[in-house]
């Protein structure tokens, strides 16, 4: 997770406020033609803004932030607006102009906020929808972003137009593409319904991982806040559908904890602060400390066990730690992975599978390096694309290729299907995509299912025997927009999954905790 928490290198929506920001000529002739493959659009896809009320040019606004009659709304559609129902949570899409844009929620009820701050005008209703948000930049400016609806293009989605102010001043104006986050207006998938067999609330911080064995439900958590620390949460879970938290593990100024992962007696732990801590669970209840790796305060953000390796990705050094683990609790480091990057990039995730380690390396990109040898690992290949922020994936061998799938940690990110069976040569062959003002978490392939923690989408369960044409099967809307723990962030719903074999399916959501779902 790249949260509001701890804004790990990603700069997405710092760089959208400051402006950062193949056709075929010859159609075929008549009879069958193959397929053509998917094409690479990016996660981010430029779109022309055409609402009514925009400027004719972004750096000359002509609205401001404290008069809603300053927007021109002629030739919008007030009556759709006005019917707008003042409550829920809103991911969207603002856009200055065609390829510079960034995404930000706010929320309408409960307690109306922009970004996580109070909204300064929540006036939603028969006389229109003006929305205005405020927070303090990081050079100590008062900004505003004043939002006026234009059009209800269908249920649960409102557009319109916006203007960014500085300490009071217009600077820039553009058009926002808002979708309300429940699922009561999404389109039959024809996926079925998943079943909650039990939920379990975690007392403190955020969770956002879970490794299960031993009959228990190992979830870390971030601080929430100042208020709130993060740490580890031990679940009872031998009767699923009665879980019971048995302890709750935190260290002193130690407790961001990310990741998590088991083997044997050993649990590991991605510290924030001190690299991979290695917990004893011979008594799978009560974890006891026996050291952390490598040594010294280091950002380990998340772990990964494949036979008697351990992996360890790290953005504060850039570099993936490889451990052997042939005594679990004994862990000693037998390589550090680098591979080219540009500056600000790093290892979030990592997959390891048949010699070699799939990297979700940020903005690099998709990172294949083999780790035959942990004395020699290098890059394979890579798939890469501009605006990529490459975050979790799951590999395998389907029907004699090696199929990788891939997501990312942004708005508009969708899931991937490539072909890495020749590592140098990575093929995309087919695509999953959601509502564009939501992002993937994380994935776990299982056989021929791929089980995806999807946030604001929530599980969703794809038959993928036929990797160039993924099916959903099954679903569950774990997100609650009034749950008294959700918020408007980006990264709120179904965060972490795991599918241990027991006919369960274990899902970390942010507000509500432990969910455990019957397998479809």
């Amino acid at each position: 997770m790249t949260s509001s928490l701890r804004l790990l290198g990603t700069g997405l929506f710092a760089c959208a406020l400051s402006l950062s920001g193949c056709s075929d000529s010859n159609p075929p002739g008549p009879g069958p033609s193959e397929p053509k493959p998917p094409v690479e659009l990016t996660d981010y896809i430029d779109v022309v803004p055409d609402e009514p009320c925009m400027d004719a040019s972004y750096a000359e606004p002509s609205a401001n932030c404290s008069d809603p009659a300053s927007f021109n709304l002629t030739g919008c559609d007030m009556k759709a607006v006005g019917a707008v129902e003042p409550s829920g949570v809103y991911q969207a899409i603002f856009r200055y102009n065609a390829t510079s844009a960034f995404g930000a929620g706010f929320r309408l009820d409960t307690t109306p906020s922009f970004l996580g701050d109070p909204l300064v005008r929540n006036e939603v209703g028969p006389q229109g929808f003006f929305v205005t948000g405020e927070y303090i930049t990081s050079a100590n400016k008062q900004q505003r972003y004043a939002l006026a609806g234009c059009r209800v293009p269908e249920p649960g989605r409102i557009t319109g137009c916006f203007v960014r102010c500085t300490d009071g001043v217009p600077e820039y104006s553009g058009t926002f593409d808002a979708r309300r986050m429940n699922l009561a207006h999404e389109a039959d998938t024809g996926a079925q319904p998943m079943r909650l067999v039990s939920e379990t609330a975690i007392p403190v911080g955020d969770p956002v991982d879970v490794y299960v064995t031993k009959g228990h439900a190992y979830v870390v958590s971030l601080p929430r806040g100042k208020e709130e620390p993060g740490g580890l949460s031990v679940i009872n879970v031998s009767d699923p559908a009665h879980p019971v938290l048995v302890t709750r593990v935190t260290l002193p100024n130690d407790n961001y904890w990310n990741g998590v992962w088991a083997k044997g007696d050993a649990l590991y732990v991605a510290s924030g602060d001190s690299g991979v801590i290695v917990y004893d669970i011979t008594n799978p209840a009560d974890p006891r400390y026996v050291r952390a790796l490598p040594g010294g305060s280091i950002n380990v953000h998340t772990v990964f066990v494949e036979g008697d390796r351990l992996y360890a990705m790290s953005p504060s050094s850039g570099a993936t730690f490889m451990f052997d683990v042939t005594l679990p609790l004994e862990p000693f480091l037998v390589s550090r992975i680098t591979v080219p990057h540009a500056q600000g990039a790093y290892p979030h995730d990592a997959f390891a599978y048949q010699g070699r380690l799939y990297i979700n390396h940020s903005t690099t990109g998709y990172v294949v390096v083999d780790v035959t040898r942990p004395d020699v690992t290098p890059v394979l290949g890579t798939y890469a694309f501009n605006g990529q922020y490459s975050h979790a994936n799951a590999v395998g061998t389907l029907n004699g290729r090696t199929i990788a799938f891939e997501g990312g940690e942004r708005f508009g990110a969708h899931l991937r299907v490539l072909d890495v069976s020749d590592p140098a040569r990575i093929r995309l062959i087919a695509e999953v995509r959601k509502r564009p003002q939501t992002s993937i978490h994380n994935m776990v392939l299982v056989g021929t299912r791929l089980y995806v923690a999807w946030y604001h989408e929530g599980v969703r369960v794809f038959d993928v025997a036929d990797p160039e044409h993924p099916k959903e099967l099954a679903a569950f809307d774990s997100f609650q927009e009034a749950h008294p723990r959700s918020t408007d962030s980006l990264y709120q719903g179904a965060i972490g999954i795991r599918v241990p074999g027991d006919g369960h399916v274990y899902v970390v959501d942010l507000s509500r905790g432990l969910l455990v779902l019957a397998e479809p």
